[in-house]
């Protein structure tokens, strides 16, 4: 039998406690998780202390580190290293955020159609992150399509791959979490 090569399968390996598929898996996702990890520097400000590679290299340890998860497949792996990382800038946001105790700029991203970014007003990571934690309490389904879709770049189909879903419902429920988080989080900056 042949080494496994695709991200699935290493991921099915090391689930199965195959140190060695970890090994050969970062080669394979690195590329992809410093796409993603540049697009979020990218909407953040020009001074940002924390750099893609840094972004990339403490999710990965993050991931690495975490125990139990039923990796299902590489849209699976990448959700999950999109809300690591969603976590990682939150967390670097509340710091620095603290640090200024109470005078620190937030960060911007933009909740809008991942691929391609539509020109919608930019929203702030934090407020984005208080409305998630909100929207979690009553929908946590839609809050993991919003970690997919926006901060993992999951299409349509692989976001409703993942979480078990028709795309039909995926492109219902995206909808619906967009308005809410819109609404949401322009009540909270008014």
């Amino acid at each position: 039998m042949s080494a496994p090569t695709s991200v699935t399968e290493l991921l099915i390996k090391w689930r199965e406690g195959d140190r060695t598929a970890l090994s050969q898996l970062l080669p394979q996702v690195y590329r992809e998780l410093q796409r993603l990890a540049k697009y979020y520097l990218s909407q953040e400000r020009p001074d940002h202390t924390l750099q893609a590679t840094a972004l990339v290299h403490e999710a990965y340890l993050r991931l690495v580190g975490e125990q139990g998860i039923d990796w299902q497949n590489r849209a699976h792996f990448f959700g999950i290293a999109a809300a690591r990382m969603r976590q990682i800038l939150v967390d670097h946001a509340r710091s620095r955020y603290a640090a200024k105790r109470g005078g620190g700029e937030y960060l911007l991203l933009s909740l809008s159609e991942v691929d391609p970014p539509a020109k919608e007003r930019d929203i702030k990571l934090l407020a984005l992150d208080d409305a998630l934690q909100r929207l979690e309490a009553f929908d946590p389904q839609k809050v993991r399509l919003v970690e997919l879709r926006y901060f993992g770049g999951l299409t349509i189909e692989e976001t409703a791959e993942v979480l078990k879903i028709s795309p039909a419902t995926v492109k219902r429920d995206w909808s619906l979490a967009r308005a809410w988080l819109r609404t949401e989080i322009t009540e909270i900056q008014s």
